[in-house]
């Protein structure tokens, strides 16, 4: 971000004091980039745990919300979903009192992870397989308001800088017919007010409503996405490393709970969409430069606040392309914007083939996948045979190369019976895939296991 200045002018001598200067596109461009995660984040939140008229709604705050089944095309809320894993969510407003979330025993084999994400969307804590292991446990989850003792029964404490926060939860499926073990293990899934958990009488009472966000095109170009901001700094205390950032964000008339668009004059409005135009620019600078070369990947996007050392583009860049990403010792994400020759991927003209060796196959110790992605929506892509991936748990019905590789197909049309065991279909039009391997294997995490290539198919 730039420098904090006052951008405010003074007159001279006795002259009648200048107006003051009004803020220039810059301080609105850096607002933009360091707020749309959250804008974002609050977007999917709202429609998920306060709108109950929403298609995407899951039900109240503060309970957990179950799916038994894996995503597909038909869910849009969340960018670049998963389609392994169901989901579990918990939307907690932490403004009241902290929650208990309890976990049961999770037989050994079988990955489930608890991701908790603030408002920021930095990734605070982990419960699961890989961080707390496949035994049973309550955690307590608490706010930044919140300076009491943890009572008997709690593993440890998780604290949360924001008092909005957001739990996904990921519980492995091996096969359609191992779903009624899945809904078992999320039935067992539980939370519950800390008043409740000591038997305790409950603080008073808050007030259920929330303001309505925008839509995913107004936000990308509105003045009033800073008034959705400025609504959400009051669930956002200022961190002691952006105190100069935020102060300088309300000089700008961004200010905790403040109508901000509507004292905006026609220079003033100028100024702010200058500001959203030119983020967007450097956005994409970003995602040319930096994401699609593979110089920076998931790996360097998502994580706790101290690990992304307050690097606003990479923040603004793994919500804009996958939004609630894993931080890398849980997940990673190799991606595959372009093919082998650094053109973009396209299934209206191009077939392509993604090829793992016979001792290629990502290292991971939970399970791996590669999922297609239509664009420019960033969403699973509808096709005759309703696959949307492949993963590791369809490793016996795949076809082998004759060195006991495996090559993926990835096309519009079938390339046939005898490959179609491999097919990963693609959309008629751009797409790019995500290379997930939970829980990856040293030789990921360090950089010696490479991506096999997308290679485009002339024959």
């Amino acid at each position: 971000m730039a420098g904090c200045g006052s951008g405010t002018g003074s007159g001279g001598g006795d002259a009648a004091p200048a107006a003051a200067a009004q803020p220039s596109p810059e301080v609105f461009r850096d607002a933009y980039v360091y707020g749309y995660p959250m804008v974002d984040n609050y977007r999917v939140m709202h429609s998920y745990f306060a709108d109950s008229d929403n298609p995407e709604y899951k039900g109240p705050w503060n309970q957990v919300h179950n799916i038994a089944r894996v995503y597909t095309p038909e869910d849009k809320a969340i960018q670049t979903p998963n389609s392994d894993t169901p989901y579990s969510f918990l939307g907690a407003d932490l403004r009241r009192e902290p929650l208990v979330i309890s976990v049961p025993g999770v037989a050994g084999g079988r990955y489930y992870s608890l991701q908790f994400i603030d408002l920021y969307t930095h990734n605070f804590a982990y419960v699961g397989s890989r961080a707390t292991g496949n035994g049973a446990g309550s955690y307590l989850l608490a706010g930044p308001g919140w300076d009491g003792e943890a009572p008997e029964g709690i593993r440890s404490v998780l604290r949360s800088e924001t008092d909005l926060a957001l739990v996904l939860y990921r519980t492995q499926l091996f096969s359609n017919d191992d779903l009624p073990e899945v809904e078992k293990i999320q039935a067992g899934f539980t939370v519950q007010p800390l008043s409740a958990f000591t038997g305790t009488a409950p603080p008073q009472a808050l007030g259920t409503e929330f303001m309505r966000p925008l839509g995913v095109d107004a936000q990308k170009s509105s003045a009033e996405f800073f008034d959705v901001l400025a609504y959400l700094f009051q669930f956002a205390p200022v961190h002691p490393g952006e105190v100069d950032v935020r102060s300088r964000f309300e000089e700008a008339g961004i200010s905790p709970g403040r109508p901000f668009a509507s004292a905006l004059d026609a220079q003033g409005r100028e100024a702010v969409e200058a500001g959203i135009a030119d983020a967007w620019d450097d956005f994409n600078a970003y995602k040319a430069e930096m994401v699609d070369t593979g110089k920076r990947s998931a790996a360097d996007g998502f994580g706790t606040r101290e690990f992304l050392g307050n690097d606003y583009m990479a923040r603004m860049s793994s919500a804009v392309l996958g939004i609630y990403g894993n931080s890398k010792e849980e997940a990673l994400y190799p991606a595959y914007f372009v093919d082998a020759d650094g053109a973009p991927m396209d299934g209206s003209r191009n077939r392509y083939a993604v090829r793992f060796g016979p001792d290629g196959l990502p290292p991971v110790n939970a399970f791996w996948s590669l999922t297609m992605y239509e664009l420019p929506a960033s969403l699973l892509t509808a096709n005759p045979i309703d696959r949307y991936l492949i993963n590791s748990t369809m490793l016996a019905d795949l076809v082998r190369d004759p060195d006991g590789g495996i090559t993926i197909h990835v096309q519009k049309e079938s390339p046939g019976a005898a490959r179609e065991a491999n097919w990963l279909p693609a959309p008629d039009g751009p797409f790019f895939m995500i290379l997930r391997a939970y829980w990856p294997d040293g030789d990921m995490l360090d950089g010696t296991w490479k991506q096999p290539a997308a290679v485009r198919v002339e024959e």
